[in-house]
């Protein structure tokens, strides 16, 4: 981890309130691990004084990708190439990748909203170690679907769910995996929304898969020092049921989730 001026190489608005922001950061691009996140001070004066958390979307050059929502990310979305912002990272713990491959294995990756911007990084190396991977991208309407051409050319298999039927399946992505046929062999892979996390561990843990979830949680430190991103678990303690707390941002972001105790 380090705390580092990265020089801003471009910041483009890609639709609607999502933008795409590369850095020159070599040491966290060369270092990053997919699920890990970054730190960035959106303004050089003190409004906003506290720095947002951003997964890295890709690591060639570091890459976020982002949804303007508020006053750090409204800030951040004026910054200019050329600049200079301030950036800590990588931070937290990522996905697990498989150390072994075998024909039988698979991955699923399910992404709702702007929680697409972790997993196309894991997309990319499940494809170099050439694992079978399919996509399932949920999002309102059909406007707000993200990065379905960046998994189509990773060869992954893609299949879509809006809300309002706009495109693909209309309903909630999560109904895409209750339906999908899967071996045991298969992994899956989930960030977006809690409820949408939510009902994905429940269909993983009934079909008895593999799942990670990457939780998206406001962090106002991002090292475990301010403890503002605390998720119970379960196994830790023992003052409540054997239940206990974990943060996010030093103990995720990335949860294996049989272990997670959802509200």
């Amino acid at each position: 981890m380090k705390d580092i001026k990265a020089k801003i190489l471009s910041n483009k608005k890609i639709s609607d309130s999502y933008y795409k922001m590369t850095l020159d950061a070599p040491y966290i691009a060369k270092t990053a691990k997919p699920g890990q996140f970054v730190q960035i001070r959106c303004s050089d004066g003190l409004d906003p004084l506290l720095r947002r958390p951003f997964s890295i979307h890709r690591a060639k050059d570091l890459e976020i990708l982002y949804e303007v929502i508020g006053k750090g990310t409204e800030v951040l979305s004026e910054r200019k190439p050329g600049e200079h912002i301030d950036v800590l990272g990588p931070l937290g713990n990522g996905f697990g990748l498989p150390s072994a491959v075998s024909s039988q294995l698979s991955a699923i990756l399910v992404c709702g909203g702007i929680g697409v911007a972790p997993l196309v990084f894991l997309a990319e190396e499940l494809a170099k170690k050439k694992i079978k991977t399919t996509v399932l991208i949920g999002a309102r309407t059909k406007n707000l679907i993200l990065c379905e051409k960046d998994f189509k050319d990773l060869s992954a298999e893609v299949h879509i769910a809006t809300d309002d039927g706009s495109c693909g399946h209309k309903g909630f992505v999560p109904e895409l995996l209750g339906t999908r046929d899967m071996g045991q062999e298969t992994r899956v892979y989930a960030c977006g929304p809690k409820p949408m996390l939510k009902s994905i561990t429940a269909i993983c843990r009934k079909k008895e898969l593999m799942c990670e979830v990457s939780l998206e949680e406001t962090m106002a430190c991002g090292v475990g020092v301010c403890l503002g991103c605390a998720v119970k678990v379960k196994g830790q303690g023992t003052r409540d049921k054997g239940q206990g707390c974990e943060l996010v941002c030093k103990d995720g972001p990335v949860f294996d989730a049989k272990d997670l105790i959802w509200k």
